[in-house]
């Protein structure tokens, strides 16, 4: 496999910047800066960046059939979000239990579902982890699929659509399942990867040969491992907290790389100027389409 390397990097200071998806349609790159309530669209042959107001802090979101509506895992749950008008149409908002936060990490399935998990409010603190991943399916009723999580985080699925990978963050491991593509189920939990000393696995794509793209929050790297779950690559970021990854490009082979800098002393910051930013690389792969939601008779048919 060829390095990577880094072609460019899109200055935004994010606090959490996260979330980060491709757009082929109209060639744009897209993402969420979680703490300060924002939705980034960056038009990357124009080198165009608008920020987008969201009503609360939004974790993940998907595309739909809609040229101006996504479907988003807000804080309290899940709604439609018409980035133009600003509207939130609200679908559902899952009760919270006890300790558990917000909404963090989540992506689309091949077959239109969307999925996102949870966080506590204070990971780490000694209290139960009460986090749990959800389904939102094509009604727009939402189903649990796992619990006792710290922090959600890494949702990818193998290329034939039958392996789910999914991270807890706080645990340094990335876990894989047996998926239903038909039924949306999940089974056979194993442990795929832990992350090296000093990281912690956060947001992952695969790649069209099945490989998982890990950023290593804490290690400045994301992590390829193969479908054994072997280092094949480790790409360094200017950041110590790269945070999410998505391919794009006309040919699905550039990485976007998110990144944060929230948490992070000044004195840390003044060594780490490009915290916060989007990093861009040109890769030896390529990646796979963004799946979209088609829930909800697709939004109504995508509204008149």
């Amino acid at each position: 496999m060829k390095p990577c390397t880094l072609v460019d990097e899109i200055v935004v200071n994010n606090k959490l910047g996260e979330g980060v998806q491709w757009r082929p349609d109209n060639g744009s790159v897209w993402w969420t800066d979680i703490l300060d309530c924002k939705l980034y669209y960056h038009d990357f042959k124009n080198r165009q960046t608008q920020v987008i107001d969201v009503p609360e802090p939004l974790g993940s979101f998907a595309f739909t059939s809609s040229p101006t509506t996504i479907v988003a895992a807000f804080a309290r749950g899940f709604a439609f979000f018409n980035y133009q008008t600003g509207i939130a149409d609200w679908i559902e908002k899952p009760p919270m239990l006890p300790g558990e936060g917000r909404f963090n990490d989540g992506r689309a399935d091949r077959q239109g579902r969307f999925w996102s998990g949870t966080m506590m409010a204070e990971p780490g603190n000694g209290v139960p982890a009460t986090g749990r991943l959800f389904c939102l399916g094509p009604y727009g009723h939402s189903s649990q699929h796992e619990q006792a999580v710290n922090i959600s985080n890494g949702l990818c699925w193998s290329p034939d659509g039958r392996t789910l990978y999914f991270a807890d963050s706080l645990t340094g491991k990335i876990f894989q399942y047996d998926f239903s593509p038909e039924r949306g189920t999940l089974g056979n939990k194993r442990v795929f990867a832990k992350s090296p000393e000093g990281g912690a696995p956060d947001g992952a794509a695969v790649d069209a040969y099945g490989n998982v793209w890990s950023a290593q929050w804490g290690l400045g790297e994301v992590i390829a491992f193969n479908p054994d779950g072997d280092i094949i690559d480790r790409v360094s970021v200017p950041a110590s907290q790269p945070t999410c990854v998505a391919f794009g490009g006309d040919n699905l082979d550039l990485m976007f790389v998110t990144s944060a800098k929230d948490g992070l002393p000044e004195t840390r910051l003044a060594k780490e100027p490009s915290a916060g930013n989007v990093f861009v690389y040109k890769t030896g792969t390529r990646g796979l389409p963004e799946n979209t939601y088609s829930g909800v008779a697709a939004h109504k048919e995508s509204q008149p």
